[in-house]
C-alpha cells in the first residue's frame, strides 16, 4: 500500500485549541503558572501556529524542556482529543487508510515536524522532518511529536509494536521515558529521527472500524480545512498587520481599523481564539528581531528601534524573556554556528 505525502510542508497554519489546552493543563499540573487563559479554550476555537509555540517555549522554560518532559506531555495526546479527526482515524477500516486519512487531514493535526511515511524493503518508516522549525524548540518538539504519534497508533491499533526507533541526538543519561512511551529503547547519533514498524500493520482491521463513520467525519473535515485554507483567522490576520508594521506597536484601536473591526469586536474574537494582542504583538516582535539578528547588519540598538521600542534595554529585557539570553549573545551563538565547518 502506497501512502501519499503529507498535504502540508510547513507548521506555520491556524490549529485548534486542542493541543494548546492540553499543554496548559499539563502545565498546571506540573506547577507552571502563566498559561491558565488556556484551559478552558473553546472547542471549536482557533489559535495562531506562533501562539501556540509560544506555550510550548513557557513550558520548556517552566520545566526544563528535558527528554522526560517531552516524552511524558507526549502520552497526554490520544486520539479522543482531537474531534472529528481523531474520530475519523480510529473508525477507519485499516491502518493504513488511518494513516492516508491523518496525512491528507494534517493540518487538522497537532504536530509541528511533518511526518514523512515510506514502504520499502519490507519495512514501514515513519521520518521527522523539523528543519524549518525554529531550533530552540526543534529537538522537544520531535519527542513530542513521535511520541504522540505512536501514543495514537496506540489507541486506533492496540496491539502495533514498533520494529526499531532512532533519534539524531546523543544519548542521554537514562532512556527509561523513552520504553514507557514507545515500547524499546532506540538509538541515539542517528542520520534521522525515524520509527520504523512491520508494513503488515498496515492492512490491520481496525476494532471500531465503521466506513459510515469515517464518510461523515471525512465531510466534516472537509469543511474544516477549506474553512482554514480560504482565510486566516483573526489572529493571523492582526499578526499579518504587525509584520507590515515592522512589529512597531501601532496600538490596538489602529489594528482594529485596519481589519474594518471594533476595537471591542477584536479584543472579543482574539479571546474566542485563546490569545490577546499584545501576546501577537510579542510574537512578532520575537521573530522579527530573531530574523534582523540572524543578518548580523544590525545592532540591538537598530533592531530595538526598528521595532518600536523607546529605548534598547526594553528590547533587551524582552529578548532576555523571549530566548533566555541577550540579543548580543543570540546574535553571537548564531554568527559561530554559521562559520565554516561548525
Amino acid at each position: 500500500m502506497e501512502l501519499p505525502p503529507p498535504v502540508i510542508r510547513d507548521w506555520d497554519y491556524p490549529r485548534g485549541t486542542a493541543s494548546i489546552v492540553l499543554m496548559a493543563r499539563f502545565a498546571a499540573e506540573n506547577g507552571v503558572k502563566g498559561l491558565e487563559a488556556y484551559e478552558n479554550a473553546p472547542v471549536d476555537g482557533q489559535v495562531d501556529a506562533r501562539q501556540e509555540l509560544a506555550v510550548v517555549r513557557d513550558l520548556i522554560r517552566g520545566l526544563g524542556g528535558g527528554d522526560d518532559v517531552a516524552l511524558r506531555l507526549s502520552r497526554r495526546y490520544r486520539v479522543s482529543a482531537f474531534g472529528i479527526f481523531g474520530f475519523a482515524c480510529i473508525s477507519s477500516p485499516t491502518l493504513g487508510e488511518a494513516m492516508r486519512f491523518a496525512l491528507r487531514y494534517l493540518d487538522l493535526s497537532f504536530t509541528f515536524c511533518i511526518p514523512h511515511v515510506t514502504v520499502e524493503a519490507g519495512r514501514l518508516a515513519l521520518t521527522m522532518d523539523d528543519s524549518r522549525v525554529p531550533g530552540d524548540v526543534a529537538h522537544f518538539l520531535v519527542l513530542r511529536d513521535l511520541g504522540a504519534i505512536h501514543t495514537v497508533m496506540r489507541d486506533i491499533l492496540p496491539d502495533i509494536s514498533l520494529r526499531s526507533l532512532a533519534f539524531r541526538h546523543d544519548r542521554p543519561s537514562t532512556v527509561d521515558e523513552y520504553v514507557r512511551t514507545f515500547g524499546l529503547a532506540p538509538s541515539f547519533s542517528a542520520p534521522s529521527d525515524v520509527a520504523t514498524l512491520d508494513p503488515l500493520f498496515l492492512g490491520k482491521p481496525l476494532p471500531q472500524a465503521n466506513d459510515q463513520t469515517v464518510a461523515v467525519c471525512a465531510a466534516h473535515c472537509d469543511l474544516l480545512v477549506s474553512r482554514k485554507r480560504e482565510r486566516p483567522g483573526v489572529a493571523q490576520q492582526v499578526r499579518e498587520r504587525l509584520v507590515r508594521l515592522g512589529g512597531v506597536d501601532a496600538g490596538m484601536d489602529e489594528v482594529a481599523r485596519r481589519l474594518a473591526l471594533s476595537p471591542r469586536t477584536l479584543r472579543r474574537r482574539l479571546f474566542e481564539a485563546g490569545t490577546g494582542y499584545r501576546a501577537l504583538l510579542d510574537e512578532v516582535r520575537q521573530a522579527l528581531a530573531e530574523e534582523m539578528l540572524d543578518t548580523g547588519a544590525l545592532s540591538v540598538e537598530d533592531v530595538a528601534l526598528r521595532l518600536g521600542y523607546a529605548e534598547a534595554s526594553s528590547f533587551i529585557y524582552a529578548f532576555k524573556r523571549w530566548k533566555g539570553m541577550t540579543p548580543a549573545a543570540y546574535a553571537r551563538r548564531n554568527a559561530l554556528r554559521a562559520r565554516p565547518g561548525r
